[in-house]
Parts: C-alpha cells; structure tokens; sequence
C-alpha cells in the first residue's frame, strides 16, 4: 500500500513541477521580451540537484522501509497548505512567477498577496513541502538533509542574489 501511495504522490509532483517549469519558461521569455535581466543564473542548477535529489531520496526511503508516519495526515495536511500558499504565491505574481530571478526594468516590488506579510512566502512553502513530503513515508534522513541544503542555498546564495536584483526595483 505504501508504494501506490509513494508512487502516486511522486508523480504528482513529478507532473506539477513540469508544469511550472513550462509556466516558468513562458513567463522568462515574456520578461525577457520587457528587457528583463537575469540575476544568479550560476546557483540555479543547484536547486534542479536538491530537488531531484530531494524526490530520489524519499522514494527510496519510502519504498525500502514501506512506512506511513502513524500522523501521515498531518504531514499531507501541511503540504496541502504549502501548495496552497505556492499557488497563491504563482497567482500573486502573475507574469512574473519565475523559478528564476528576472528583473524588469521599471518594474515594482509586489506587495500583494501572501507577499504583503513575508517578502518571499514561496520559499516557505518549498521549505514545507522538502519537510512534509518524506515525513509522509518516515523518510527522516531525506527531510534533514533536503531542509539543511536548501537552507543554506536559499540564505546563503539565492535570497542574497534575489535581494540585490530586486533593489534595482526601488
């Protein structure tokens, strides 16, 4: 029963990050038609790493030690919620959602949506998701080290990156 549940879930994923990639690719190619300039595109592959990685790891965990977590609904509770927020981070920037940092010249900072709270609520909802997905299947080591990772690439380089771009905005 774990493996329907294993595989169903990692393709959904599978097929939801295609999609954004492909959403991702759209809206790049419409910024870049509005000059739009690319910051921190040497850091990007390391995030394509730590995802595949990421899905790797808790399919592999999961299907080695056929686990739910006795609280599974709780954990699938939380991605529920971080896709929830994920998406209304993608709806808040509109044109502008990209899995890459582009800025538009003479473009504004959006303060609308979950961004009116936090200045970059997606990355919380990707921090959720690396968290909750393998917690599912009690794929702890994934979880750490998938959390780890990401969060010294997100303080260490691509919020960094992301900051000094979008001070051009101002």
């Amino acid at each position: 029963m774990v493996t329907i549940y294993c595989i169903t879930l990692a393709g959904f994923i599978v097929l939801e990050r295609l999609l954004e990639l492909m959403l991702a690719a759209r809206n790049k190619s419409r910024m870049l038609a509005m000059g739009a300039q690319e910051f921190g595109r040497n850091h990007y592959p390391l995030f394509f790493v730590l995802h595949t990685g990421w899905l790797l790891g808790w399919i592999y965990e999961a299907l080695v030690y056929d686990s739910l977590n006795r609280y599974w609904y709780i954990w699938i509770a939380i991605f529920i919620l971080a896709e929830v927020l994920r998406y209304w981070c993608i709806k808040s920037l509109g044109t502008f959602w990209n899995t890459r940092i582009l800025v538009v010249p003479g473009g504004k900072v959006v303060r609308c949506g979950p961004y009116r709270f936090i200045s970059h609520p997606n990355y919380v909802a990707v921090t959720l998701e690396l968290l909750s997905v393998p917690l599912v299947f009690d794929a702890w080591m994934t979880a750490l080290v998938a959390v780890c990772i990401n969060a010294v690439l997100l303080l260490g380089i691509r919020i960094p990156k992301e900051e000094e771009a979008l001070r051009l905005l101002e």
